[in-house]
């Protein structure tokens, strides 16, 4: 069983129909999206829409949440005030984990940051003992929040951390965008496979929406330079 697994769109169209393209011609059995679908961009209505059409079981992200104390529409705001309360509404009903159970590896577990907190990094050199409390008895730990695609076998080869890095705001010097396509085995089978899809965008264009927008300017040179 093939599952796709992206996060951290943040309204970032061009890079999300690149993606969808790639994702389509993949045909994978089931998709899940980690969270963070808007922030940083001017498109997060379109991105949502998508998600909800398409019937992709979705996390909410720490920038997802943001929209429950949302208060001022300012240069600081400006992303999240072009969101409809539709879109408001359904971003605020996301779920905060997501458990998958196979009869060959056991549990699945899926978080935006971490298990624990929306907001809380899970990165390559956490410490070891602290991944596998946060697992409980998880095999296998996806998230996203910081942008940075990783995978790591811990726990002597049993249990396995995947960061699926950003469609829309990568952060590790590579500006294409990144997902995962994760290989469930079969009872029979020994291995898991983590493949890391990296995909072509028009970053120009969504560079230079982010300078024509409201958007402080800086946020067009992070994606060109992909940090």
């Amino acid at each position: 069983m093939k599952i796709a697994l992206f996060s951290d769109i943040h309204a970032n169209l061009p890079a999300f129909e690149a993606f969808l393209a790639d994702l389509d011609a993949r045909k994978a059995d089931a998709v899940y999206c980690l969270g963070d679908l808007i922030g940083y961009h001017i498109w997060p209505n379109e991105i949502i829409d998508e998600v909800r059409k398409r019937g992709i079981s979705t996390l909410a992200g720490n920038h997802d949440l943001k929209l429950a104390d949302l208060d001022a529409c300012d240069e600081k705001n400006y992303a999240y005030t072009l969101v409809t309360r539709s879109n408001r509404d359904y971003l605020l009903s996301l779920p905060a984990i997501i458990e998958l159970q196979f009869k060959s590896i056991g549990k699945v577990l899926l978080a935006h940051g971490s298990p624990q907190k929306v907001d809380e990094y899970v990165l390559e050199d956490t410490a070891e003992e602290y991944v596998m409390e946060l697992m409980g008895e998880a095999t296998i730990l996806c998230v996203g929040h910081s942008h940075k695609p990783y995978y790591r076998v811990i726990d002597n080869g049993k249990r396995h951390v995947i960061n699926i890095g950003s469609v829309g705001k990568p952060k590790d010097g590579d500006p294409r965008g990144c997902y995962v396509v994760l290989t469930i085995p079969t009872p029979q089978e020994a291995e898991i496979g983590v493949e890391f899809i990296r995909f072509e965008y028009d970053v120009g264009k969504a560079a230079m929406a982010i300078e024509d927008s409201l958007l402080p300017r800086d946020l067009a040179d992070r994606l060109r330079k992909g940090y």
